[in-house]
């Protein structure tokens, strides 16, 4: 089952099955009390989250991170974000955010997408990642067994046509179409059906 918690301009998604709760996407740093407002609304505790995972490492996407992870939250990273997960750290600090805490990438579990089925399964959670870099190098989408994708910020399908010549873009959403989703949630787009 996916949740959609709205409190900033990046829609997270609480994922939940038969295990442990996963996190997806986390909104812009200082958003922490609004995020727990969130929360109880859709009845669902921070102790309900074991896990987040970003589906890439910019600023509205990771803000609460670290935040996080001191709550004892396990973050997840594919080892093609690795060499982003800093990104944001100085847009943050550029822009005053004197209380964003960085992701700690060595307390996170990093896994290959080719691990994350396994890795999935064993939250209890059906799927797996599919990077889809055609956003940026590091961004990955999480297709669910239950036929549900998020996709973060890629290029909502409908958009598709115009992009025609964006040869990456059409491989992303190939990749994604594999798994003949029935529902895409995106970052910023209200979700499709198809």
């Amino acid at each position: 089952m996916v949740t959609t918690l709205k409190y900033s301009s990046t829609n997270t998604y609480f994922v939940k099955e038969n295990g442990s709760g996963l996190l997806v996407d986390t909104g812009y740093a200082g958003t922490l009390p609004v995020f727990f407002k969130a929360l109880k609304t859709a009845g669902i505790s921070i102790k309900d989250i074991a896990y987040c995972f970003a589906t890439h490492y910019h600023p509205d996407h990771i803000g609460l991170i670290g935040e996080l992870q001191e709550l004892g939250v396990k973050l997840i990273i594919a080892d093609v974000q690795l060499p982003f997960v800093h990104f944001a750290d100085r847009i943050f600090a550029r822009d005053g955010f004197k209380n964003y805490k960085a992701p700690d990438e060595s307390a996170a579990t990093v896994i290959s997408i080719e691990q994350s089925p396994q890795l999935l399964a064993s939250l209890g959670i059906s799927g797996e990642l599919v990077h889809t870099p055609s956003h940026s190098a590091d961004c990955v989408s999480l297709a669910l067994g239950s036929g549900e994708c998020i996709v973060g910020d890629l290029e909502p399908l409908p958009y598709l046509k115009a992009y025609e010549s964006n040869q990456a873009l059409r491989a992303d959403w190939d990749k994604i179409l594999e798994f003949k989703p029935r529902r895409i949630l995106y970052a910023h787009a209200n979700e499709g059906h198809l």
